[in-house]
């Protein structure tokens, strides 16, 4: 009887640790996640999807990775891309800070399931991690998967190269390649993880017709570089980009000009050859230098990314949500309160414009000026977003949906940084709790509302359904964008003087100096 017993207790033991083992046929193999406690949902971490960009495959397209015959666990995630140190730097705390140790063996992705059955067939979400494209990863805490998946979604994060190791151009790379293109190896690993989604996230309970691809700040940047490049078109369904897509600052260097910066970055390295560049080791790498970002290398961003996204016939035609947080016009720093100040660099960033600049955007005192400052930053912000928007719904079948989320994270000891870049990224994944903030009822409700627009949006294409406000589609010729905060609702993108200001700046050569959005 006692023997029984144990037998009994060691069959319900293991029955017990295979349902918190799922196992999933990919085609390179059989991969066992991890289930929650309650079941609900089953993490995949650490999936390879190409094969280590090492040695040889250095500074090439990624390669399909090897297939494995033993079931392969992942059960932890895999390496962080090279890059610089790891540590905080505010309004950026732990929670969005990657966790793993830096390789240059890191392609891999991460899979929240709350279905693994090639039955279940739930709509996709693709998150790609910012960082300015020289850090980030897809095990960043606030960009776990598991309260998102819980609405109904299958969410994977991605890892691809970064800063040197991911954007090199150089004119013995050009030569190599039967493109005849170099840099851009980080979209190319985008793409790569994509390919995959739409090969193997069956398995996971996902349909590869319904992907959307989410990016913020340098995410949403390579969301629209994946908008206009072929060679991503039929991978994905729809398109959001959070800080996103809409100014008229962000210039790509050519691949002539992005291969002179290799040519110096070599020499610096003193590398006479790609041979030695290779030869170096990847640690090399991780320390800044230079500025490394996608190019218009014609192969896999044949033109300039926004302006190919505005054009007819150009890239992926497919629902598309882009917006801004209230205070992302700060990130890049630099902002007077000085009256002066704010006078002389007005003249200097809008030339003729500037007069009417400033009687829009008055300056004659310290307090004027700073009040002016966050008004002007936020109206160039919501003005080119509108304006970019406006241009594709002319352009495209499918619709386009802008917003503006201003609700600040509660934060006593920082409340300087009001709606901060990324502050909006615990209430879209649903992760309010991993972090040590006094969150109030209404945090959770507006957390609640932005998965829900995630969620149906991914589903459908549009973000609206019966529990969340009406989101209004971008119309050419009705400035609205929807507000989305403790109050959420359409509103007017700005009043019509100001509106009209910035059009005639955008479409004028002093729209150079608009600055990084």
């Amino acid at each position: 009887m006692k023997r029984k017993a144990i037998g009994f207790v060691f069959l319900v033991l293991s029955a017990a640790a295979i349902a918190q083992s799922p196992v999933v046929k990919t085609h390179s193999g059989a991969i066992s996640g991890v289930a929650t406690k309650d079941g609900g949902v089953v993490s995949f971490k650490g999936i390879p999807f190409a094969a280590a960009p090492v040695g040889q495959l250095r500074w090439k397209a990624p390669k399909p990775v090897s297939a494995w015959k033993e079931t392969l666990k992942a059960d932890h995630f895999g390496a962080s891309c090279m890059q610089g140190p790891n540590s905080e730097l505010l309004p950026w705390t732990k929670e969005f800070m990657y966790v793993t140790p830096v390789s240059e063996d890191c392609l891999f992705l991460n899979v929240w399931t709350p279905k693994a059955s090639a039955a279940a067939k739930l709509p996709v979400l693709v998150y790609i991690h910012g960082g300015a494209f020289t850090s980030g990863s897809g095990d960043v805490p606030v960009y776990d998967g598991e309260a998102l998946a819980r609405t109904g979604m299958v969410i994977v994060t991605i890892n691809y190269r970064l800063g040197v190791l991911g954007f090199l151009a150089h004119p013995a790379l050009t030569a190599e390649s039967e493109h005849h293109s170099s840099g851009n190896y980080g979209l190319l690993d985008q793409i790569e993880a994509l390919r995959w989604v739409k090969e193997n996230i069956g398995a996971f309970g996902g349909d590869a017709a319904r992907v959307t691809i989410v990016g913020q700040s340098a995410g949403a940047m390579s969301v629209a570089d994946l908008l206009a490049s072929p060679l991503a078109k039929g991978l994905f369904s729809g398109a959001i980009a959070d800080s996103g897509i809409g100014g008229r600052g962000v210039p790509m260097q050519t691949l002539d000009e992005a291969e002179k910066s290799g040519e110096a970055f070599a020499s610096a390295k003193k590398a006479a050859s790609i041979e030695a560049l290779r030869a170096l080791p990847a640690s090399e790498f991780a320390k800044p230098g230079g500025r490394f970002a996608p190019i218009v290398d014609g192969w896999v961003v044949p033109e300039n990314a926004i302006a190919a996204t505005e054009q007819k016939g150009s890239g992926s035609d497919v629902p598309v949500i882009t917006g801004f947080q209230a205070n992302d016009a700060a990130l890049g720093g630099g902002r007077t309160n000085a009256a002066e100040q704010f006078q002389n660099r007005a003249k200097q960033a809008y030339g003729p414009m500037a007069e009417e600049f400033l009687k829009l955007y008055p300056a004659a005192s310290d307090e004027e000026a700073k009040q002016s400052g966050v008004a002007s930053g936020r109206d160039r912000l919501k003005a080119g977003m509108y304006l970019w928007a406006s241009k594709r719904a002319e352009t495209h079948k499918s619709p386009v949906y802008i917003y503006y989320f201003d609700r600040a994270v509660p934060w006593p000891a920082h409340p300087e940084y009001g709606a901060f870049h990324s502050g909006e990224l615990p209430y879209t994944f649903g992760n309010l709790a991993i972090f040590d903030r006094p969150w109030e009822p209404v945090d959770r409700t507006i957390s609640k509302m932005m998965m829900t627009y995630w969620k149906d949006f991914s589903s459908s294409g549009d973000p609206n359904g019966a529990s969340v406000p009406r989101w209004p589609v971008v119309e050419p010729g009705k400035p609205v964008v929807m507000r989305l905060g403790a109050e959420s609702g359409p509103m007017p993108v700005m009043d019509a003087a100001k509106l009209d200001f910035w059009k005639r700046y955008f479409e004028s050569p002093e729209s150079k100096n608009a600055g990084p959005f």
